[in-house]
């Protein structure tokens, strides 16, 4: 039977990019189904809600979610700071227990970058960010004590467990032996002392399992230096929630910025759909304008096949989106041209 694939629009040009990555999905899978589910901002300034649990039910039913961009306009009715944020993206990620936050970072050809010349030349900038997605920071568990008083105290725990840190070591480490071979741990052992022992104990010991894989570490400060200065030496780096987060939008912005970044959030079990989205997010100034470039969707959406198991077709679409990019650098183009260019490469 055909999978069923969960379309999450969203707002600003997400509804946009995704009826590109539809478009493209379907031109090389056929036999694909698409459900569209109205949820984020608009939807929650139109009806209050954010994400019901019938909604919830429905969505677990997919074989894949693919997410557009959610965000408020301007102007537009005033949402609570993190309503849907958690009420939504994290209750996605959370609920269907996406341990992987997953962020490839390439550098193509003769693309603008704020790396000097000397840092991109002849260099291979191809690397891939393995980020846990359920623990650490955004665990959720904190609170304020005397709110609002000059007295308050807010706290935000970091929770991070063996099993967690397990199961997106050893993808990492299954991910790097399929690429160059090399793993790279970013963290800050040195002050947090408690994680930091636990992450580089579970590397360490999966790592004798993996003797065909290189390991190194790397303070995240330090990570983020080397980034911008020495990309290159990157295969495949693993690290926390909130590390993660930080170090992808700065490889996004190095490697032709955040409209080419796509990003997957993978349940590693199979138990319940995992979720395929750019990382840009809704971009209401350019809503509508026809604009938006959708390049990035459609890249989550090879990263959608490759998880379905479709990896020809993910590739497929891989070297066409690349095409397009290495041949258009430069040239203004409307969303539905992109998509239209993609098309015809991909034959």
């Amino acid at each position: 039977m055909s999978e069923l694939i969960a379309v999450i629009p969203g707002d600003g040009i997400g509804p946009e990019v995704m009826d590109q990555t539809t478009r493209v999905l379907t031109h090389v899978r056929p036999d694909l189904r698409f459900e569209t589910y109205q949820l984020g901002a608009e939807h929650w300034q139109k009806t209050g809600e954010v994400l019901s649990d019938e909604t919830l039910a429905r969505l677990a039913e997919a074989d894949a979610i693919l997410l557009g961009a959610v965000g408020a306009a301007p102007g537009s009715k005033a949402i609570p700071s993190g309503l849907i944020e958690r009420g939504l993206l994290l209750k996605l990620r959370f609920h269907f227990d996406h341990a992987v936050n997953l962020r490839p970072s390439k550098l193509y050809p003769g693309l603008p970058t704020p790396l000097a010349e000397s840092v991109v030349a002849d260099k291979l900038i191809d690397f891939v960010v393995v980020r846990e997605g359920t623990e650490g920071l955004y665990a959720g568990n904190g609170g304020r004590f005397r709110p609002d008083t000059p007295q308050e105290v807010a706290t935000e725990v970091s929770i991070n467990t063996a099993h967690g840190v397990e199961r997106v070591v050893r993808y990492a480490f299954d991910l790097a032996r399929d690429r160059r071979g090399q793993l790279t741990l970013v963290h800050k052992h040195n002050v947090l002392v408690n994680a930091g022992t636990l992450w580089r104990r579970v590397v360490a010991e999966i790592g004798e399992q993996y003797p065909d894989v290189t390991t190194d570490y790397l303070h995240v400060d330090a990570a983020t230096i080397m980034l911008v200065t020495n990309p290159d030496r990157f295969d495949v780096i693993v690290t926390d929630n909130l590390f993660g987060d930080i170090l992808t939008d700065e490889a996004a912005a190095i490697t032709g910025g955040i409209g080419l970044a796509a990003s997957a959030n993978l349940n590693l079990s199979g138990t319940y759909p995992s979720m395929f989205e750019p990382v840009h997010g809704s971009a209401p100034d350019i809503a509508d304008q026809g604009i938006a470039d959708p390049r990035a969707a459609i890249l989550s959406g090879a990263m959608l096949l490759d998880h379905l198991g479709h990896r020809a077709d993910g590739d497929h679409i891989r070297r066409a989106v690349e095409t397009d990019i290495v041949q258009t650098i430069g040239v203004r183009r409307g969303t539905s041209a992109v998509g239209d260019a993609i098309l015809a490469a991909l034959g």
